[in-house]
C-alpha cells in the first residue's frame, strides 16, 4: 500500500514510517501541509496519515483543499489535539479514523487495516459507474462484466481516466499519455472523448469546462 505521512514530528516521523516500511508500505513523509498539497496532487495514494498542527497549511485545510480537487483517499489524523471542535471538523471533513497522541505504533497499523477494509477499491479493477469497471491489468473495459469492444486510442483515455479517478485529467496530460507528447489542440482531444463517450451506455466521463475530464469515484 502507498501511504503518504504529514507529521513535522522527526522522531515520530522516522518511527512511524520505519515500522509503515517494515509492515511492507511504501511511504512518502512530508513536513509541511503546504508541500504536502502539492506532493498529494502530484501522485496517487491508498491512505493519508496527517498531523493536524504542521507548517505551512495545516493537515484539517489540507483535507478540505483536497476535497475541493476531488482528491478523496481515506485519512487518519494523528494529533496531540484536544480541542473537541477541532476533532469534529476532522471527523466532518471526511477523515476516517483520529488517533492521539501519544499511541502505540500497532494501534496505528490496526486502525489502518480497519480503513484499508472498508475503505479500499482493488488497485487493478477499478469502478467507473454502476455498470462499468476497468481491469488494469488487463487494460479491458467491462460493463456488467463483460468486456467491451474498443478502439487503441478510446481505450488509452479510459486507462488515463480510471487510473485517476477523483481527480481532474487536464489536456496536457491527454497529450503526454495518449499522443506521445505531440501537439494536438483541445478541440481534437475533445471530439476524441465525445466519440469515446457516444459508445458507452452511462455517461461517467466528466467534463471539467476548460480544464480536462475526469472520471468520480463512486457512492458506494
Amino acid at each position: 500500500m502507498k501511504i503518504f505521512l504529514l507529521e513535522d514530528e522527526q522522531m515520530l516521523s522516522d518511527a512511524i514510517n520505519e515500522y509503515l516500511l517494515a509492515l511492507g508500505h511504501r511511504v512518502v513523509v512530508c513536513y509541511d501541509g503546504s508541500e504536502a498539497l502539492v506532493s498529494i496532487q502530484a501522485e496517487n495514494f491508498d491512505l493519508l496519515i496527517l498531523d493536524i498542527n504542521v507548517p505551512g497549511m495545516d493537515g484539517l485545510d489540507l483535507l478540505e483543499q483536497l476535497h475541493i480537487l476531488k482528491i478523496r483517499p481515506p485519512a487518519i489524523y494523528i494529533s496531540a489535539l484536544a480541542d473537541i471542535e477541532g476533532i469534529s471538523r476532522a471527523y466532518d471533513l471526511g477523515c476516517y479514523d483520529y488517533l492521539k497522541k501519544p499511541f502505540h505504533l500497532k494501534e496505528l497499523s490496526l486502525r489502518i487495516d480497519k480503513a484499508m477494509q472498508v475503505c479500499a477499491v482493488p488497485q487493478n479493477h477499478l469502478c467507473l459507474s454502476k455498470s462499468y469497471s476497468y481491469d488494469a491489468s488487463t487494460s479491458t473495459l467491462l460493463c456488467e462484466n463483460t468486456a467491451q469492444p474498443l478502439s487503441r486510442r478510446q481505450l488509452q483515455i479510459i486507462d488515463l481516466l480510471a487510473r485517476n479517478r477523483g481527480r481532474v485529467v487536464d489536456f496536457d496530460q491527454f497529450r503526454t499519455y495518449i499522443w506521445d507528447d505531440e501537439y494536438v489542440d483541445n478541440a481534437t482531444i475533445r471530439a476524441e472523448v465525445s466519440r469515446l463517450k457516444k459508445t458507452l451506455k452511462e455517461d461517467f466521463i466528466q467534463n471539467i469546462r476548460a480544464l480536462g475530464y475526469m472520471i468520480d469515484i463512486p457512492k458506494s
